[in-house]
């Protein structure tokens, strides 16, 4: 499956409550924290509210 790297670039003090939940269900509490998720419907849903909070770019899954 696919995977996603998702980084906090922008803080959460004037965050809504429900971006400040989805946050911190991706495990993100402070800026510069990175998190590797699955790509699928329940993450892009998140990343959606937080579009404007992080940066999502793709992991290859090279072994």
């Amino acid at each position: 499956m696919a995977k996603l790297k998702i980084t906090l670039i922008r803080s959460l003090i004037t965050a809504l409550p429900k971006q400040k939940a989805n946050a911190q269900a991706l495990g993100l509490r402070k800026i510069g924290d990175v998190t590797i998720q699955n790509d699928n419907g329940s993450t892009r849903g998140k990343i959606r509210v937080l579009s404007h909070l992080v940066k999502v770019e793709p992991v290859s899954d090279d072994k």
